[in-house]
Order: C-alpha cells, then sequence, then structure tokens
C-alpha cells in the first residue's frame, strides 16, 4: 500500500504539472503569481521543519516532498508565462510578508512544530489571493481538472503518511482544496444563471 500511495502521488502531481503549465502556456487559465510564491516558500518550509522534527525521510511525507517539486515549478511557470492579473498585488505583498515573518521565527527559534503549524496556516492563507480573484471577478480562472487532481492525491498520501505532521500537511490540504472546488463550482454556477437571466 506504501508503495501504491508513493507512485500514485508522483504520478499525479507530475500530470499536474504538465497540465497546468500546457494550460497557462495556451492561456486558457490565468492563476495568481502570489498564490503559488506563498506556496513554494511555504511548502518548502513545512518539508524542512518535518524533516528536523523527526527522523523521517522524503517518502514518509510524500505529498510534501512532491508539493515542493509541483509548486515551485509552477510558480516559475506562472511567473514566465502568466498575464497582468498573474501579477503580485497589495493583498498578496502582506501574505507574503507574513510567511516571512514565520520564517524568520523559525530560524530565530527553530522550534520545527511550532513552525510546522504556522506554515500549515500560510498554507491556509497561500489561497486568499485566488479566493480574493474569485469573489471579485466572478470568473472562475481555476481549472477544475487541476485542482481535483490535487484533492485526489493528498487523499492517497494518507495511506503512506508517517507523524502527525504528514497526516495534517495532507488533511489540511484536503480542507482547503476541496472548499476552493466548492468556491468555484459556485462562481461558475451562479456565472451561468446569470448569463440566463
Amino acid at each position: 500500500m506504501r508503495d501504491f500511495s508513493i507512485i500514485s502521488v508522483t504520478l499525479i502531481t507530475i500530470f499536474l504539472t504538465i497540465r497546468y503549465i500546457w494550460q497557462l502556456v495556451k492561456k486558457e487559465i490565468q492563476p495568481a503569481l502570489a498564490m503559488w510564491v506563498m506556496f513554494s516558500v511555504a511548502v518548502g518550509m513545512s518539508l524542512v521543519t518535518y524533516l528536523a522534527e523527526d527522523n523521517y525521510g522524503f517518502m514518509d511525507n510524500i505529498m510534501n516532498t512532491v508539493d515542493v517539486f509541483y509548486v515551485v515549478t509552477i510558480s516559475v511557470a506562472v511567473a514566465i508565462f502568466g498575464d497582468k492579473s498573474s501579477k503580485i498585488t497589495k493583498f498578496d505583498k502582506g501574505c507574503l510578508l507574513v510567511v516571512l515573518l514565520i520564517v524568520v521565527f523559525w530560524i530565530f527559534t527553530q522550534n520545527h512544530l511550532v513552525t510546522n503549524f504556522l506554515v500549515q496556516s500560510i498554507l491556509v492563507i497561500a489561497y486568499f489571493p485566488v479566493i480574493k480573484r474569485l469573489l471579485e471577478t466572478r470568473q472562475n480562472s481555476e481549472p477544475f481538472l487541476i485542482w481535483i487532481g490535487m484533492l485526489i492525491a493528498p487523499v492517497f498520501s494518507l495511506l503512506s503518511s508517517k507523524g502527525l505532521l504528514a497526516t495534517v500537511y495532507s488533511v489540511r490540504a484536503i480542507i482547503c482544496v476541496g472548499l476552493l472546488l466548492l468556491l468555484m463550482l459556485w462562481i461558475e454556477v451562479t456565472g451561468k444563471k446569470s448569463t440566463l437571466v
């Protein structure tokens, strides 16, 4: 079951990375750059603090491990191929500042457990730019297939996760992505209703 989990999560993430970049290059999506930058810093910190907290390896938190590859690659792709709506706003800068404060906290305290939990809160805050954009524009600029894959991967990762922090990482991802998918669906449904009126 552990091998199935690791292979499944890795393959899903590779597929999602390729698909997301393809849609970005084709201008089918307009992702929020700030969200992906925050994800990159926070996911990296989450993995560092997870590995430092106990005697775990990269495969013991496969979701966090492959997420580092995923979010950094997507961040670079959005910075290169994203349109003007993908640029960082003042709101996004405020969120990024909070991320950096947590990194500074960790540097000075070396408290891996508390820092990891703070990072999980940042990974929740990282969704704010895309949520703000969805609510302001009332248009869904995010691909359903990608986010559904991002919901399935942490479910599979629970089969191989070791330790509390790995479980918290996956469960937080499931909840956040699930709620974002509901918002995206609501935007799609209400948008279609308003065009029919």
